[in-house]
C-alpha cells in the first residue's frame, strides 16, 4: 500500500519527520512518497493523494485535517553576520541588509516577509539580497553561513538558535499564522493506508 503527498521542506521537517519513524514501524506495508514543492500544486491533476499548506491557502472543495500548531515566522542571522552589521530595529531597516530570498513560483516572485506592527497592523514587503533559494532549509543554511538574514518558521530555526549558530531579531514584530493542514479531495475514495496516515499525523489543539 502506498500514499503520495506534496508539501514544503518545512512541512516535512516539522510535521512528518517527528512522527514518521513510529508510523512506518507500525505500518511496515505502507510506502510514502513526499514531493517537495513550494508551488500551489493541483493535487488532483498531478495525482497526489494529499498536500500540506497553511490553513488560509486551502481550496474550499478540499477536506482539511490540522497536522501542526500555528507557525511563527522569524528573522535570523549568524553571530558573525551581526558582528559585521548592526541588527535591524524595525522591519524597515531590512532594506539596509543582505536578505536571503526564497523563490515562490506561484506567488509572482520571491516570498514576501510579513510582520505585525505594535499597533496590530500587518505589513508585508519583498526584500533584497545577493542570494535566492527555493526552499526554507537552504535559506536556513545560508543564514548559518553568515550570508545574510533569513526568514523562516521559528520552529525550523529553533535548534540552531539554541546552539548559538543563529540569532533571532525583530521578534516583537514576528507574525504568527494558522498552522499546517493536510488537505485532500472530498470526493475521492481514499485507501486504508491514506486513512492511517491522516490519523497518525492529526494534530490536537491544546485544551485551554
Amino acid at each position: 500500500m502506498g500514499t503520495t503527498s506534496t508539501c514544503t521542506d518545512a512541512a516535512i521537517e516539522l510535521v512528518f519527520r517527528p512522527k514518521l519513524l513510529e508510523f512506518l514501524q507500525q505500518y511496515p506495508d505502507i510506502n510514502i512518497e513526499f514531493s517537495m514543492d513550494y508551488a500551489f500544486v493541483d493535487i488532483v491533476a498531478e495525482r497526489f493523494d494529499a498536500g500540506v499548506r497553511i490553513g488560509e491557502a486551502i481550496e474550499k472543495d478540499m477536506v482539511a485535517t490540522r497536522v501542526g500548531p500555528d507557525w511563527r515566522f522569524c528573522v535570523v542571522g549568524s553571530p558573525d553576520y551581526f558582528h559585521r552589521h548592526l541588527p535591524p530595529a524595525t522591519p524597515h531597516d531590512l532594506r539596509r541588509h543582505n536578505c536571503i530570498n526564497m523563490r515562490m513560483t506561484t506567488a509572482g516572485g520571491n516570498l514576501k516577509w510579513e510582520f505585525r506592527e505594535p499597533t496590530g497592523r500587518e505589513i508585508a514587503f519583498r526584500v533584497a539580497g545577493q542570494t535566492t533559494f527555493s526552499n526554507s532549509m537552504l535559506v536556513l543554511g545560508a543564514a548559518i553561513d553568515g550570508i545574510g538574514l533569513g526568514y523562516v518558521p521559528y520552529d525550523l530555526a529553533k535548534p540552531d538558535i539554541e546552539m548559538g549558530q543563529l540569532v533571532e531579531v525583530l521578534s516583537e514584530w514576528s507574525l504568527e499564522c494558522e498552522g499546517p493542514y493536510l488537505y485532500y479531495p472530498s470526493r475521492r475514495l481514499h485507501s486504508p493506508a491514506f486513512a492511517a496516515l491522516v490519523e497518525a499525523m492529526r494534530y490536537h489543539l491544546p485544551v485551554s
